[in-house]
């Protein structure tokens, strides 16, 4: 295996795929907002590079891309996991929702998505090379809870990238560009940590996750994500997979 991915985003699920898809031979390129972070990540990984900067300036997009470029010589898959809560904005049930969190959730979850979409897809067909890209969802998007999880912009941003993602894999597929989703339920990352010290949110998610008996750990996503980015998963595009324990078919 030598392939080049190239994921955004440094902890959590970023953090797991990276790990796994250098023990599994990938070379593995960074890129996310915090440096110390992306740097400590990539001296993990044997054969890595990072570039650190927000993922919702096109600059530093083109920059990031770029960089991977320089450092491995091509780009062979995208894993766009950079996200965010928008809960400290204001995001909550519609009729609650600011006009700021509103925005800052659609340009935090959105933008990133599209812009590294745009570069990726750019290349690949300035390059006549073909590609893997693999956005990141949630189970929020098709499947709501609104006892708990009342985050109406959080769900219309993931339902976007949905949304963009099956459009592109139509349209790129005569290309050779596959583009696919993964759409996790609550994992163990730093995004969930206000569930995480919730007991009546642990009750909830242990009934809610039956298959994984409370939250995913990253890993349990990563090696889904890393199917999917890999020439295992060739025949795949425009495919929508929810790694939830069984979180959308329970009550």
């Amino acid at each position: 295996m030598d392939d080049v991915l190239l994921i955004t985003g440094s902890s959590g699920i970023a953090e797991a795929t990276a790990l796994l898809a250098g023990r599994e031979g990938f070379r593995v390129f960074i890129a996310g907002l915090d440096g110390p972070q992306c740097r400590d990540l990539s001296a993990r990984i044997e054969r890595s590079g990072y570039f650190a900067g927000d993922l919702r300036d096109p600059s530093v997009v083109d920059g990031a891309l770029s960089s991977c470029l320089k450092e491995f010589g091509r780009v062979d898959a995208l894993f766009n996991v950079v996200g965010a809560s928008g809960r400290p904005f204001g995001d909550g049930p519609v009729h609650e929702c600011s006009v700021e969190g509103w925005d800052k959730t659609l340009e935090a979850n959105a933008k990133p998505t599209f812009l590294m979409c745009r570069a990726a897809v750019r290349y690949w067909l300035e390059s006549g090379r073909g590609g893997a890209i693999l956005n990141m969802a949630s189970v929020l998007a098709f499947s709501p809870e609104p006892r708990h999880f009342s985050t109406h912009a959080y769900a219309a941003s993931k339902g976007a990238v949905i949304s963009m993602s099956r459009a592109m894999a139509a349209h790129y597929a005569p290309n050779g560009i596959r583009v696919n989703v993964i759409a996790p339920s609550l994992v163990k990352t730093p995004m969930s940590a206000r569930a995480q010290s919730d007991p009546e949110l642990l009750e909830f998610i242990r009934r809610k996750q039956p298959l994984s008996g409370g939250l995913l750990e990253p890993a349990d996503v990563a090696e889904t994500a890393l199917f999917l980015l890999s020439e295992r998963s060739r025949h795949l595009t425009g495919q929508v997979v929810a790694v939830d324990g069984g979180w959308s078919i329970t009550g």
